[in-house]
């Protein structure tokens, strides 16, 4: 199948970067490689691209995407791992960060992935399918009251308790095999009243199971931390969320680095003696224009933030 993958607010993203011709940039959700793309052809022979991915494959896609360009370097791996990956690269700092956090069309669309709510598949959502924890597990293995955490937690689903409650009952029968016998359980759980509304009702269950088997939330923090370190002065990091759980984790990390100062507010001036590591590029998050949106309906969540390394 096709790695099919349209880029989530490209000029958005290629504007928010500030690209330097001779600088160094991370593309740590490398994907279809839309982005990377667009920044490699913005780079000079001097410049370098580093594109990260955990999942195989996109890297072949993506290697076949770009196979014209000789400055960059794939790297099969999480972004949750950058600075052991410059590290390992040898690069000190670099210019700008890109992080796209959405699932890629192919992904969603490939139905042996087990990402969709809409195709039969085994229960799987490994973004690495090398990782040994998949849905089945999560599904299959994880306590009810683990289960309900999960996807209230991470899907923010109203109905969770129902829902972990019946898909403890229907393993103890047979295990749950497949994302539809996962999909009817939901149905089960769901009154009918609350299925026509606000979309698909598997959609908030399948996110909080997919956020749990690829450790999604867990990785952010420790990412943005590392990744704004590793920027120079002037440096720019991207970064595109799809729910509220991520926006929420890159607005409030971003807040802290721009403000650190941990002093009681009682204290007149500051004493603690931290300064302002970032600035942001644009106070309010960026959406995808009305002619986006018409374009590519999964552009409708995504919300783009970038700051500064000051």
């Amino acid at each position: 199948m096709e790695f099919k993958h349209i880029s989530v607010m490209l000029q958005e993203c290629i504007d928010g970067l500030n690209i330097n011709p001779d600088g160094i940039y991370v593309d740590c959700t490398l994907g279809g490689a839309g982005h990377s793309y667009a920044i490699l052809q913005r780079l000079s022979e001097k410049g370098r691209l580093i594109g990260i991915d955990q999942d195989l494959d996109a890297l072949a896609a993506a290697k076949e995407k770009l196979r014209d360009f000789k400055n960059v370097t794939f790297v099969h791996n999480n972004f949750y791992n950058l600075e052991e990956i410059l590290e390992e690269l040898n690069i000190p700092k670099v210019d700008g960060i890109l992080m796209d956090l959405g699932v890629s069309s192919y992904q969603l669309d490939e139905a042996e992935r087990g990402f969709s709510y809409m195709q039969d598949a085994p229960l799987d959502m490994r973004m690495n399918r090398e990782s040994d924890l998949s849905a089945y597990n999560v599904v299959n293995d994880y306590s009810e009251e683990e289960l309900y955490d999960v996807i209230k937690s991470f899907g923010e689903e109203k109905f969770a308790k129902k829902i972990a409650t019946i898909i403890v009952d229907r393993r103890k029968k047979k295990p749950i095999e497949t994302t539809l016998q996962l999909v009817d359980i939901i149905f089960a759980a769901i009154p009918a009243k609350f299925r026509r509304e606000g979309g698909h009702p598997a959609k908030r269950t399948f996110q909080g199971i997919r956020i749990e088997v690829n450790k999604e939330l867990h990785i952010l923090d420790k990412a943005i931390s590392n990744g704004v370190e590793a920027l120079n002065p002037g440096g720019r990091i991207a970064i595109i969320t799809f729910h509220s759980l991520e926006d929420r984790i890159v607005k409030n990390k971003f807040r802290d680095l721009q403000d650190p100062c941990n002093c009681p507010k009682s204290l007149p001036m500051c004493v603690c003696g931290k300064t302002p590591i970032i600035k942001l590029v644009n106070r309010k998050p960026i959406e995808a224009s009305q002619e986006e949106l018409e374009l590519n309906s999964r552009s409708k969540s995504a919300k783009l933030r970038v700051a500064e390394k000051i």
